[in-house]
């Protein structure tokens, strides 16, 4: 396991280098840096596991420089160490496997260093992520890694799970705090919300670094406002259906068999297992494109005599729409 150690106190760092040399023979110390500025090239440079990461210093926060490295290389684990316990939920916020404090013990070294141990052996089989990696959303949410079935995750609490469906929703876009705490918190007091807020969202990172998801990353918004969800390279399985049903659309009747793929494919109701209000216009939207590739396929088959295929169609729709079908 390769390690970097970055603190602006060369003491400290000499501390740290040789306390893991003595406790953590499995790691490799490959560099060590008191200016922070240089670290990211660096990174690139000597591609280490894990960084352990001073957070007071000069020039550029360790927060800061934390939040770049997990957008820039998410893989990396991280650890901080400082002289102060106060950053301690802040450092956890930015997927911080561990907080040591100064002066580093070695009782307390070793505990850390086995939580790396345990995550790194956890995350071997999951390090690489497809293409094939989706979220799935037809109906309810579950994930589906390569060569796997989609699977449902735990939570921790409903408020997290429409607190990562909304996120997702709106991937990309840094959505305000208080947005949020209107959204699911809006009976709580003030900074209980703010905290439920955090918990939530602490947990859901956890939820997805510890089923293979770890390509999707959450990230504070500028000045700690706000988070915004970022795919990496899954994908979700309703975006992908839509660009398929749209070149159904697009070319049919010619390759009607791309229409018939992508009428299959819908599973249900985007979403369609929550009762989650800000949903509702795009799982509309979503059902009427399938609906509209329904009539599509009802009016062919009917034109071509094959009137069983035309009933099928019309008992799919019966059977996840029974509204549309009377």
């Amino acid at each position: 396991m390769k390690a970097i150690l970055v603190d602006d106190e060369r003491l400290a760092l000499s501390h740290l280098k040789q306390i893991l040399e003595k406790y953590a023979t499995d790691i490799e110390c490959v560099g060590e840096f008191s200016d922070p500025t240089i670290v990211l090239e660096q990174i690139k440079e000597l591609q280490p596991d894990v960084v352990f990461l001073d957070i007071q210093m000069p020039e550029i926060d360790g927060l800061q420089l934390g939040e770049q490295v997990q957008a820039a290389f998410p893989h990396i684990l991280m650890v901080f160490v400082t002289a102060f316990d106060r950053f301690a939920l802040q450092a956890f916020d930015l997927y911080a496997l561990d907080y040591l404090l100064k002066p580093v013990l070695p009782e307390r070294l070793q505990q850390s260093v086995q939580r790396l141990r345990e995550k790194m052996e956890a995350g071997k089989d999951r390090q690489v992520v497809s293409r094939e990696t989706k979220i799935c959303c037809f109906q309810n949410i579950r994930i589906q890694l390569p060569g796997r079935e989609p699977e449902s995750l735990r939570w921790g609490s409903a408020k997290a799970v429409e607190l990562f469906a909304y996120l997702l929703h709106h991937r990309d876009h840094v959505i305000d705090n208080q947005h949020l705490i209107e959204l699911l918190w809006s009976d709580y007091e003030e900074s209980r919300a703010a905290q439920q807020l955090f918990t939530a969202i602490y947990h859901i990172r956890q939820t997805l670094q510890n089923n293979g998801m770890g390509t999707v990353t959450i990230r504070s918004g500028e000045f700690g406002k706000g988070y915004m969800l970022t795919l990496g390279e899954a994908q979700v399985d309703t975006e992908k259906w839509e660009m398929l049903a749209n070149q159904a659309q697009q070319q049919f009747p010619q390759q009607i068999e791309v229409c018939e793929q992508a009428f299959s494919m819908y599973e249900g109701d985007y979403l369609g297992a929550y009762d989650f209000l800000w949903a509702e216009p795009e799982r509309e939207r979503l059902r009427n494109l399938w609906l509209s590739l329904a009539e599509k396929l009802i009016y062919y088959y009917s034109q071509k005599g094959m009137q069983r295929e035309a009933m099928e169609v019309r008992l799919r729709v019966q059977q996840l729409l029974p509204v549309q079908a009377d």
